[in-house]
């Protein structure tokens, strides 16, 4: 009898163990962040054993979640630095999931008042605070507020390299410095004469793009211009998988590099790579 009852609470004992949700953390870059809680939770729907948990912090964060061991999957919308790159090797892998652009981005006052367009050079006078004015650009008679974001961001990484020449180039005439998306986004669409820095995705009617002029032709931040290169500011979106991970964190990996993964990258506002 001791033995019947016995094998029934380990039976039971084995049940409530195969049950049990398998949890995949992910943290990082909040560019990265839509296309990784969409899918989570169209994963779920197909698997409901394995629980995804999301949070964002910038792509710093997510390189360094990786290297601390504190979440399975890292989310980055930048290269890693040479000295990230260097703590990286042998222990995870950067998978491209989705292509964007870094927008360079004015408040709709701004590019109702005349600003269609500018140069790499005159983007990067107004962040050295060469250039205060709107009407220095053809723009309305008013101060520029400019926003910069914080270094570890990725966003502000590729801006950076690609408009002051160095990802660690400081931004002198910036007024107010932003964290996430949401947060410069939200500046922007507050003032009457901001410019920032934000991933294409994130653009609306109250924060809007201007084109980079390339060789004297404007530029937008186009899903067409992203393909082919001809957009100067352009990324990878990157997810950091390390190595040896277990198989429900590289099955949802795999799923968001399925079509139906892809078909969420489109639907989010990027360009899918496979």
């Amino acid at each position: 009898m001791i033995k019947i009852i016995f094998s029934c609470v380990w039976l039971l004992f084995l049940s409530l163990a195969g049950q049990a949700a398998e949890t995949v953390r992910v943290a990082g870059s909040t560019t990265v962040l839509p296309i990784v809680s969409e899918a989570a939770k169209q994963y779920r729907e197909s698997h409901p054993r394995v629980r995804i948990t999301v949070s964002g912090g910038g792509s710093g964060v997510g390189i360094a979640s990786i290297l601390q061991h504190s979440a399975d999957l890292g989310m980055s919308s930048r290269e890693p630095t040479p000295e990230e790159q260097a703590r990286l090797d042998g222990q995870a892998e950067l998978i491209p999931v989705a292509r964007d652009a870094v927008a360079v981005v004015v408040s709709k006052a701004v590019a109702v008042g005349g600003v269609k367009a500018l140069t790499l050079d005159q983007i990067a006078a107004i962040y050295r605070g060469e250039i205060a004015n709107w009407k220095q650009v053809d723009g309305p008679d008013a101060e520029i507020l400019v926003i910069d974001k914080e270094p570890g961001r990725g966003t502000r990484h590729v801006f950076a390299k690609a408009v002051l020449g160095d990802e660690r180039a400081r931004a002198p005439g910036a007024r107010l410095v932003a964290g996430s998306n949401n947060e410069e986004q939200t500046i922007v669409a507050r003032s009457d004469s901001a410019i920032g820095m934000l991933s294409n995705a994130w653009l609306n009617d109250r924060v809007r793009s201007v084109a980079v002029i390339v060789d004297g032709e404007p530029i937008p931040p186009t899903l067409e211009h992203i393909q082919s290169g001809r957009y100067p500011i352009s990324r990878d979106l990157l997810l950091l998988v390390p190595r040896n991970a277990r198989t429900e964190v590289t099955d949802f990996v795999d799923f968001i590099l399925s079509p139906p993964g892809q078909k969420i990258v489109s639907q989010v506002g990027y360009l899918p790579v496979q």
